[in-house]
């Protein structure tokens, strides 16, 4: 794209604030190799941080393997990535310097829902494919067919929110309540809960929105508790969720309460479980891996030996359960694409990724006419038995048990809540 000597003074001017990190090639490339840049935002600061790290360490340890190997299509391979924050506001300016200045080959989208939002449209104006990074639904509306997402939950409510409220019906529950940020990631999936419950002739008895910086919760619990709920379903972001978890800790539920939990991001942090420790007893979650014995795919077990090695030496999330396998993952999807289209060209990348099989560190992958998973994969866990906050209890199977669904099924639920967490 040509633009005016203005135009990129004025984008330089923008990006003057900007923190990047480059990830330099492992090995050395001939002078006349001009690298195959990634470009994206990844929060290293602010609320989303602890994930982001994780998951900036995971493509790094993706390009330092393909740069071992020779690169792609006989190039290195280079990251360009942007601290946005986690902050929705900054991903313009990010990415219009990621295409009008750095001018990078391919691009990841930021790291959530609420950042991508706030860029997909401007992607699509400029048709540019975007591999895109833990962001719920995003292209529902919009159906950008240059979009794929690398979570594993599908382009509804219905997996996520089934996790949770299918396994609750099994209990015999009648009544849900439902806590949720004020953030589109939240309020869609609790759209999705309101939507499940009518069809499954759930009763909503407590329904409760909040701004996504609320930490109090002592007025919401007791409100809840006297609707007397079967299941909670709290869908929260990093501080609201670990606000949740000690608000619960501190007042208690109702006796009612059977499962309360299903989409609290932040709980599979190393950082959050380590500092919440036995006050997550009882609580149920979506996860995208655990260490259980009933998910094995290829190269995992060797990602994660040297993730945490990586990441307890740079004092990153050492678990990484949450983003970091499938970050890889990322590096993995573009390596495959371009491999066997043999360029960078978007629509042909595009059109091999609608028609192709994936295969990743967390399973092969078919993507839909929207760019999300055709078979998604959610697991509902429980922790169970967590004593003390040490770290390594993580590492155990027998304290993250998957419950649903059946085919990765490794321990049983248990419930009521209040005889759970003790």
């Amino acid at each position: 794209m040509e633009f005016s000597k203005s135009r990129r003074r004025s984008l330089m001017g923008l990006a003057a604030g900007l923190t990047s990190v480059y990830a330099l090639p492992s090995r050395t490339f001939a002078d006349d190799k001009k690298p195959i840049t990634i470009g994206g935002a990844i929060a290293q600061t602010g609320p989303l941080a602890a994930g982001g790290k994780s998951a900036l360490l995971s493509l790094q340890l993706w390009q330092d393997d393909i740069n071992s190997q020779g690169g792609l299509l006989g190039r290195p391979v280079k990251l360009v990535i942007y601290d946005d924050q986690g902050v929705p506001a900054n991903e313009p300016q990010i990415y219009t310097k990621l295409m009008e200045v750095d001018r990078v080959d391919l691009l990841i989208s930021p790291y959530g829902t609420n950042p991508t939002a706030a860029v997909l449209r401007l992607l699509q104006q400029r048709k540019r494919l975007v591999i895109s990074n833990f962001a719920f639904a995003a292209n529902n509306k919009i159906k950008y067919d240059r979009y794929f997402q690398i979570a594993p939950w599908g382009g509804d409510t219905d997996g996520w929110v089934g996790a949770f409220i299918n396994p609750g019906l099994e209990l015999g529950a009648k009544k849900l309540a439902i806590l949720a940020a004020n953030t589109e990631f939240s309020q869609t999936l609790a759209d999705g809960a309101r939507k499940m419950a009518k069809e499954k002739g759930l009763e909503i008895v407590y329904d409760q929105s909040y701004p996504a910086s609320t930490v109090d919760f002592s007025s919401m619990l007791p409100a809840m508790n006297a609707k007397s709920p079967d299941l909670v379903f709290v869908a929260s972001y990093p501080s609201d969720s670990a606000a949740i978890v000690r608000a619960v800790h501190e007042i208690g539920v109702a006796d009612s309460v059977q499962m309360i939990g299903g989409a609290m991001i932040g709980l599979q942090y190393a950082s959050l479980m380590t500092s919440l420790g036995p006050s997550l007893n009882g609580f149920v979650n979506n996860a995208n891996y655990v260490p259980s014995s009933t998910l094995k795919f290829a190269g995992v077990k060797d990602f994660f030996e040297r993730y945490g090695k990586a990441a307890t030496e740079q004092d990153i999330d050492p678990l990484g359960y949450w983003l970091a396998p499938f970050n890889y993952a990322i590096g993995q999807v573009f390596a495959q694409a371009v491999t066997e289209t043999g360029g960078l060209d978007d629509e042909k990348l595009a059109q091999y990724l609608h028609t192709h099989t994936l295969h990743t560190i967390v399973g092969d992958i078919n993507f839909t006419k929207i760019g999300e998973w055709a078979k998604p994969r959610v697991f509902e866990m429980q922790f169970q038995g967590i004593d003390g906050n040490g770290i390594d209890q993580f590492r155990d199977p027998k304290k993250q048990i998957i419950f649903y669904p059946q085919d990765f099924k490794s321990g049983d639920l248990r419930a009521p809540f209040n005889q759970a967490w003790k």
